[in-house]
């Protein structure tokens, strides 16, 4: 490569207090327009926030599970600008001291673990929405819900550690599982709860100082994380090659055309003109505090990956995949406790039951199959009731009706045939329908074990144990 990608992200994540940061307002989602609003966050003349100590706590849980450093003393500021859906006219958010700084997180890309260091954690509150008449049948006019005004957002800073689109994702993927974890957000990226912003750069090869960034704002999936910064990458790209220059700005991600589109300069610091908020005191966290919450925190994912590894025998990729949703990993443990083979539970998982949630656009605690039934069926293939093959007829069968697996075989008449007779003389029928494929395999065409195998399933529609089969075959050719 003529240039190396330089990127770091900026996440916003809505903390799942059940009321705002400075006010009792609830942060329910989906309720009717400014139906959750109060003087305070309508930012009325003479009102005082009063800071709501849950946000404060989630905060350090986030900031002790990224491993950061938790500020004892921490500060709030205003941030000013003037936008429609911002009543005040600035937002309280914290500046020059945030709550927590110098953290690290732990990706894997293509096999290779790397390290992201996090510049900084700070809490803020979020503005509103705006809803533009387009949208409504009536394009002349914009309207605005206050709802979201207020609600509790931390803000997550990397350092600029990012080479890729592929880094970044699997950063902003390891984030969000480690915030589900620790309970603090759902991080429903489809309404809003996590937003990310990307701050991309490029630079020649061997290079240390950074090229001029661009910033792209607000968005809501990993998919278009990926495409924005390969985007920007190859924008700036073709800039440069053709002699241009970079022009530092912030521009949106627009997902019906797969471009990045100018939005606005880039402001920094100054242009916010930051001091600090006069309506509320510094903010003290004690150690006492901090040691508490340390003690009160889940196994990660980064524990329980290296846990399933070495107790459970699993591959280090299964253990990664299965690891990064609580709930799947909480479901693949239920299944293996149950008796059945973790390799084996977790091939299952990984194909069939994580094929379903897809289709079904549903998470695993919503999966038709629970993981007693899972449990049952792998274990009626280990006892030789079923085959292989027939789980997953009956697989299917237990995920579209909510059946468990022996109601299935019952009423479907799957159990599998281990009677060496009953194959024995099976398969001296089928010797004598196939006399030319018996001379062949005798004289030395071994190859053609297989062609047998294959019609004594068909003849017993799947349901002959295959090992038997084999075994009697075998036996019968010499």
């Amino acid at each position: 490569m003529k240039y190396e990608p330089v990127i770091g992200l900026e996440v916003h994540v809505q903390l799942n207090t059940n009321t705002k940061i400075f006010c009792g307002c609830s942060t329910q989602f989906g309720s009717e327009p400014n139906a959750q609003t109060c003087p305070i966050c309508l930012g009325m003349p003479g009102v005082l926030p009063a800071l709501n100590r849950e946000v404060v706590a989630k905060a350090i849980r986030t900031a002790l599970a990224t491993q950061c450093e938790v500020a004892n003393v921490s500060r709030w500021a205003r941030k000013n600008y003037f936008y429609p859906d911002l009543p005040k006219g600035y937002q309280i958010s914290q500046f020059e001291l945030p709550i927590a700084v110098n953290g690290k997180i732990e990706i894997i890309v293509d096999g290779r673990p790397k390290t992201i260091r996090i510049h900084r954690i700070h809490m803020e509150e979020d503005a509103g929405k705006l809803i533009h008449g387009e949208n409504l049948g009536d394009p002349a006019h914009s309207y605005v819900d206050l709802n979201r005004t207020g609600v509790p957002l931390i803000e997550i800073v990397s350092e600029a550690d990012m080479r890729s689109s592929e880094e970044a994702k699997a950063y902003l993927e390891k984030l969000k599982s480690i915030l589900q974890y620790l309970g603090v957000s759902d991080c429903n990226m489809e309404e809003g709860s996590m937003r990310a912003d990307a701050n991309v750069s490029i630079r020649p090869v061997g290079q240390e100082k950074f090229g001029t960034r661009s910033e792209v704002k607000n968005m809501n999936s990993f998919r278009y994380l990926q495409k924005a910064v390969d985007y920007e990458i190859a924008r700036q790209t073709e800039i440069l090659d053709d002699g241009g220059r970079v022009v530092q700005e912030t521009r949106l991600w627009d997902s019906t055309r797969n471009i990045t589109l100018p939005m606005r300069s880039k402001e920094e610091a100054h242009d916010y003109r930051y001091f600090p908020e006069p309506d509320l005191p510094p903010l003290h966290v004690s150690n006492e505090w901090v040691e508490e919450t340390a003690k009160s925190l889940p196994e990660l994912p980064d524990a329980k990956r290296e846990r399933f590894a070495a107790d459970y025998g699993i591959p280090e990729y299964d253990a990664e995949v299965l690891t990064t949703d609580q709930k799947l990993a909480a479901y693949f443990e239920e299944v293996v406790k149950s008796g059945s083979d973790p390799k084996t539970a977790s091939n299952w998982i990984m194909t069939e039951i994580m094929r379903v949630l897809k289709d079904r656009g549903v998470g695993i605690e919503q999966s038709p199959v629970t993981p007693k039934m899972l449990s049952d069926m792998l274990n009626m293939i280990k006892d030789g009731t079923i085959s292989g093959k027939i789980a997953k007829d009956v697989f299917v069968e237990m995920e579209t009706t909510g059946k468990g697996p022996q109601e299935v075989v019952r009423e479907k008449g799957l159990v599998q045939i281990t009677d060496e007779v009953a194959i024995g003389k099976q398969i001296e029928e089928i010797f004598a329908a196939n006399p030319e494929q018996v001379a062949g395999y005798k004289a030395g065409k071994t190859k053609l074990i297989g062609f047998f195998v294959g019609e004594v399933m068909k003849a017993t529609k799947g349901k002959a144990n295959p090992a038997l089969v084999n075994k009697i075959l075998k036996e019968k050719l010499g």
